[in-house]
């Protein structure tokens, strides 16, 4: 089973205007962390979810779409308001307000957290906004360290959003102290450059290196693809190719669930197993990983495809390249 933490959160997408030009907003269910739930769930894994979900009716629906899509909730319903985060599109592209204060994916305790991690729990991922500050950013600190210490896979995705971040040193510091802790660990060019700035991405890429004793390390490069690199090799994948882009919402959070599935479907929970991963079994993860993505950004928000979807766009392609 993978177990994920990290906020949920109602996307408040800008996608036309009425009469009088005022923007018109479709509400849509997000937060990194919710959405890698959703997306791995419909790949075919057992996902459950720990963070704190409101009672408000924001909040209900952000639930029915996890009950939805399948993943177990762990944690009770808690008064506190839904996070929003207001997102403008601007040629496919999204930029993003969030407005977080005491609410109830920011409500997480240690203690509760061991009591409802799962016994059979055999995958941890957590990432963004519930790392930048606060309570719950030490909280989900400690208990990715207990999990580590449990022996569970440990998986990590920064999902850097500068605009939140009001103490770069101290975060950047929480980001590396996890990156020793972590297994996978899977972040975008802008995420890396953000965080070692003023240096070329391979030099970025190098000093990230230094710092972690990630088994697996992922670098998104957006069009150009994304590099995986083992201590034993490196592989670089393109992305796929759409003539329909809608938006990329949501698209690196199906590129890292679909990471997460791979490891299920092949039942590696052991991190010697991660260790040992071949260069053929990297470059067919990566692969799948760049397709789920690309399918995400056929349409709006964060609507991962199915393992189905996925299937049916490699047997295309591959009738294609006989063709």
């Amino acid at each position: 089973m993978i177990v994920i933490g990290g906020e949920n959160l109602i996307d408040l997408v800008s996608s036309s205007s009425n009469s009088e030009g005022l923007p018109i907003y479709l509400a849509n269910p997000g937060g990194s962390p919710y959405n890698v739930a959703i997306a791995t769930s419909k790949l075919g894994a057992k996902v459950s979810y720990l963070t704190p979900l409101s009672k408000d009716t924001l909040g209900k629906l952000l639930s029915s779409k996890l009950k939805e899509s399948g993943v177990k909730i762990l944690s009770k319903s808690i008064s506190n308001p839904t996070s929003l985060a207001v997102v403008s599109i601007k040629n496919g592209f999204p930029s993003y307000s969030f407005h977080r204060n005491d609410t109830a994916e920011r409500k997480v305790n240690l203690e509760n957290l061991l009591d409802i991690l799962p016994i059979n729990a055999k995958i941890f991922h957590v990432g963004s906004l519930g790392l930048i500050e606060g309570q719950d950013a030490e909280v989900w600190e400690k208990f990715f360290k207990i999990c580590k210490q449990k022996g569970l896979i440990t998986s990590l995705d920064p999902n850097v959003r500068p605009i939140l971040i009001q103490d770069r040193k101290n975060y950047i510091k929480r980001l590396e102290r996890m990156f020793f802790d972590v297994d996978i660990l899977k972040l975008s060019n802008e995420d890396l450059q953000w965080i070692y700035p003023s240096k070329s991405l391979d030099q970025s890429f190098e000093i990230l290196q230094s710092k972690t004793k990630a088994q697996l390390l992922i670098l998104t490069l957006g069009e150009e693809g994304s590099i995986g690199k083992t201590s034993n090799f490196e592989v670089k994948i393109s992305s796929k190719k759409i003539s329909d882009l809608r938006d990329t919402v949501g698209a690196g959070d199906t590129y890292m669930a679909s990471i997460l599935n791979w490891f299920v479907d092949h039942k590696i929970y052991n991190i010697n197993l991660v260790k040992n991963l071949k260069k053929p079994d990297l470059s067919s993860m990566m692969d799948k990983a760049s397709i789920a993505a690309a399918l995400n950004c056929k349409k709006i928000g964060c609507n991962p495809p199915s393992r189905e979807d996925i299937e049916i766009f490699i047997n295309k392609e591959n009738v294609e390249n006989n063709a």
